[in-house]
């Protein structure tokens, strides 16, 4: 069976670890805590007609006084960028991110997930401005960790991906 390392990254608060706990165990908190250092879950899908079990290692929030640990990005096979679209300042945060990982690991696939569309009155991120993030290549998907919208299509976007299979 094929495994892929996915690394979850992104600013403090955009929904990683939420998101995961959706897409593995079908749950969803209010209970924010922050991650320290990285918390890996596994999950196993269908990509490209073959099972393949997904590592998805959530990656602790970054900030400005904080770089990610490269560390933990090593061997990836694939990205999900969290970005929370009611708080504009994420996005430019996943941007910097990206150029850390290209950096790291040269192109890989990977997916934007702008989380927390169920908070659409507080949205602040314009169509405009989530379609411009295509020039840099990213295949976005509109998430919510609370009411799962969205939330399998991103991985399973991101695990044919991985494998090559057509459709992503």
């Amino acid at each position: 069976m094929l495994q892929k390392k996915i690394c979850m990254v992104g600013v403090f608060g955009t929904g990683k670890t939420c998101l995961v706990q959706r897409f593995v165990h079908s749950i969803f908190s209010v209970k924010y805590l922050s991650t320290v250092g990285v918390k890996i879950d596994r999950k196993e899908v269908q990509a490209g007609g073959q099972p393949v079990t997904l590592m998805l290692w959530d990656l602790e929030g970054r900030d400005a006084n904080r770089d990610v640990n490269t560390s933990y990005l090593r061997g990836a096979h694939g990205v999900i960028y969290v970005v929370d679209g009611t708080r504009r300042e994420t996005l430019d945060g996943a941007k910097e991110l990206q150029d850390i990982v290209t950096r790291e690991l040269g192109e890989i696939p990977s997916v934007m997930a702008l989380n927390k569309i169920d908070l659409a009155d507080q949205w602040q991120l314009t169509p405009a401005e989530e379609a411009s993030e295509a020039l840099r290549g990213w295949h976005r998907i509109r998430t919510s960790a609370k009411t799962g919208e969205g939330v399998e299509s991103t991985f399973h976007w991101l695990a044919q991906a991985t494998v090559g299979a057509p459709g992503a």
